[in-house]
């Protein structure tokens, strides 16, 4: 029997590719942002209302499981959006000496879409997290 969890996993994952090859813009942002290095799933969170009332104030939290050490640590959290017209919402750049690697904001949102949260760490490996919201009222102007 296939559990809650893995499922919506997989099912996030679907819409990503297909968004992600039919939006040139995203791509080149994130390939701007980390390179040819490919993100894995887990360890990090990104949180963010499943509808939001106004899509220009949704707030973001995305903490990443990290020591915040000197030789392991959290290095960038980058924030896209997969249908904004310009899809890097926010780059946030941190040291061992936060820590805790977690950042919490305010974005812009355009319509219904998902956002996607990098996290580049101190040996080069990038994770990932995606969650899906909702807009009654778009935040972008095209």
């Amino acid at each position: 029997m296939l559990s809650r969890r893995p499922l919506l996993l997989t099912l996030a994952m679907l819409p990503l590719g297909g968004t992600a090859r039919a939006n040139p813009a995203l791509e080149a942002a994130m390939r701007r942002l980390i390179g040819e290095a490919r993100p894995e799933d887990g360890g990090m969170a990104l949180r963010l209302p499943a509808l939001a009332e106004n899509g220009a104030q949704v707030s973001v939290t995305v903490s990443v499981d990290s020591p915040m050490t000197a030789a392991e640590h959290v290095s960038a959290i980058h924030l896209l959006a997969t249908r904004n017209p310009t899809p890097g919402i926010a780059s946030f750049h941190l040291t061992p000496a936060l820590g805790r690697a977690e950042v919490q904001t305010r974005i812009r949102l355009a319509e219904d879409q998902q956002v996607l949260a990098l996290a580049v760490l101190s040996d080069g490996r990038v994770r990932r997290a995606i969650a899906e919201t909702r807009v009654v009222t778009g935040g972008c102007i095209a």
